[in-house]
């Protein structure tokens, strides 16, 4: 029967458009995932990520204190104490001692964080934006990755941030890491951190996505003129979820990072189950949530902003690519 078919009853919603001679096909090609380039990815969460850490460091300060004092011989401090603390001996500037060193850190570690991210998203959720297995593994890869960039800046900016450190600044505390305890100091919590984050991102991109998708369904209509409003939402819901599942291995990665400054304790092999072991003894189990007050504070905010600025930064490259596709098909 199919073979009796003529071309008088095909569809002519399906029949061919004519294109004028000079049209050419390639143009109209997306450049990448998003309509975006691999290059704008990067530098769109370069400023987000450098943008969010210098918002949000004085809280980053706080909690670097209240997690690394509990291995020194000083008894554990709460969130007013901390701060008090830091106002009292160094005044107003010294919530942002080591912003230096994040800054160096921040740019280029969440350039690859975010761009590694759109990567494994697309090639993960194979074009079903509803998949957060996807979304949760695509993190976990970018995570890997940028904590690669970030972990020795990171590792300079909170024995910075300790401001009884031996430390002058930044460039004193690489010299002195490199001469007193070898490059390997660098990366002494890198494991701690990729363990601590591989969680902490999965959860964060799940979460991010799943409540963005909710936010969009919730008001369709309204959603455009509400967009800023639903990544902040979504960010700051995030945020603050991931940071509270992964407090405990937070406080581990502050104590390997911070050895041996102001008399905390060195760890000889460095282990995660020794570290824990450590604070258990030391603080009891309430040791390893340390923090988490401040660090809820931090992230929350914190992914409100990144994201927020994330997606603004994209939406400035699409709106750029679609005025130079225009000219070039004009």
């Amino acid at each position: 029967m199919a073979s009796d078919a003529t071309p008088n009853f095909r569809n002519p919603d399906l029949l061919p458009i004519p294109q004028p001679p000079d049209f050419h096909p390639e143009i109209t090609v997306s450049p990448s995932h998003d309509g975006l380039h691999f290059w704008q990815f990067m530098v769109a969460g370069s400023i987000a990520g450098t943008i969010e850490h210098v918002a949000m460091f004085p809280v980053d300060t706080i909690k670097t204190h209240m997690q690394a004092l509990g291995a020194c011989p000083i008894k554990s401090v709460g969130l007013r104490q901390a701060l008090t603390s830091i106002l009292k001996t160094e005044g107003p500037a010294g919530l942002y001692r080591g912003i230096s060193a994040m800054g160096l850190g921040a740019g280029p570690a969440h350039a690859v964080y975010f761009s590694v991210y759109e990567v494994c998203k697309k090639a993960f959720s194979k074009g079903n934006p509803n998949n957060p297995a996807a979304h949760a593994a695509a993190g976990v890869f970018a995570t890997v990755a940028s904590d690669a960039v970030f972990t020795p800046m990171d590792v300079v900016k909170q024995r910075l941030q300790l401001g009884s450190g031996p430390y002058k600044g930044l460039a004193d505390c690489v010299r002195r890491l490199v001469r007193e305890e070898g490059v390997g100091a660098f990366y002494a919590s890198y494991r701690t951190t990729v363990l601590m984050n591989a969680p902490f991102t999965a959860v964060h991109f799940a979460t991010y996505e799943a409540v963005k998708r909710g936010l969009m369904e919730v008001s369709p209509d309204s959603v455009s003129d509400e967009r800023l409003v639903v990544h902040a939402t979504a960010g700051a819901a995030a945020g603050a979820l991931a940071a509270a599942v992964t407090t405990p291995l937070d406080v581990v990665k502050t104590q390997l990072q911070c050895q041996g400054v102001c008399g905390c304790d060195r760890f000889v092999n460095g282990s995660i189950k020794d570290v824990f072991r450590t604070i258990v003894q030391k603080d009891g189990y309430r040791g390893l949530m340390r923090g988490w007050m401040p660090r809820m504070l931090f992230h929350a905010p914190a992914a409100a902003i990144c994201w927020s600025t994330y997606e603004a930064s994209k939406t400035f490259f699409q709106e750029l690519n679609d005025s130079s596709h225009n000219e070039n098909v004009t």
